[in-house]
């Protein structure tokens, strides 16, 4: 039985992450003691310790620059791990958020460690999109900037994850992963009124710069058959 650790195996990707792996003996990394939960700290590095797990799922993040510490801190206690999968976003390396700057720095952390590894780069997830959506409920319209995305499930993800914990680290990229569909955010706040009862309007928005850019021309995408089946419309069903 292969012994894996979980990073972030409490959040929204960790908690399908975890049920899909379950057969081996998986552990979640957390800063609060509980059943099948190994204690420490990714932020300081107090208590990380490794050794004995033969895979490591990183799915923890800060959403901003801890990401970047804490990864090298997961490293720093990895010399023994066979296999380090590593979750980041499809884009990052096209889109000039602050976020995605801390997400590329991460990976070429893992890249240059010497630790074998996997990294898979997914598109945005429909849970994100429609909670993005729902921020919005004090507003007089629906505010939809005039971007393309690609969304995906996080079950699905998940299943990738899954995939890659069967196979041998790539030391390097796995294929970039997407939903079945390409749509505006438009198209999708549209979808998203619907299936909520929502009265307001959406109002499209155009954002002057180069990162509205990038999503516009559908950098936040992937190339390829989609791995996703399902759509955001049956994700809110």
């Amino acid at each position: 039985m292969t012994s894996i650790l979980v990073t972030g195996g409490t959040g929204t990707l960790g908690r399908p992450t975890v049920a899909r792996l379950q057969g081996h003996q998986v552990r979640v990394l957390s800063r609060k003691p509980g059943p099948d939960r190994v204690v420490g700290d990714l932020t300081t590095g107090q208590g990380l310790a490794l050794d004995g797990f033969d895979i490591v799922v990183h799915l923890a993040t800060s959403q901003g620059k801890r990401d970047v510490e804490q990864t090298r801190n997961l490293l720093a206690a990895a010399s023994g791990v066979r296999h380090l999968i590593v979750m980041s976003i499809a884009g990052i390396d096209r889109i000039p958020l602050p976020y995605y700057r801390y997400k590329l720095e991460a990976e070429r952390l893992v890249a240059e460690s010497g630790v074998p590894y996997t990294v898979l780069r997914a598109t945005q997830f429909h849970n994100l999109v429609d909670k993005v959506l729902s921020a919005q409920r004090f507003l007089p319209a629906v505010l939809a900037p005039s971007v393309t995305l690609q969304p995906i499930a996080v079950e699905e993800v998940a299943a990738r994850l899954a995939e890659l914990v069967e196979q041998p680290p790539l030391n390097g990229r796995a294929p970039d992963i997407g939903g079945p569909e390409r749509r505006t955010v438009v198209e999708l706040a549209r979808l998203w009124k619907d299936a909520r009862s929502v009265r307001r309007a959406v109002l499209p928005v155009r954002v002057p710069g180069k990162t509205f850019g990038a999503f516009a021309a559908g950098d936040a995408t992937v190339d390829g058959p989609e791995y996703g089946k399902i759509t955001f419309a049956e994700f809110l069903r």
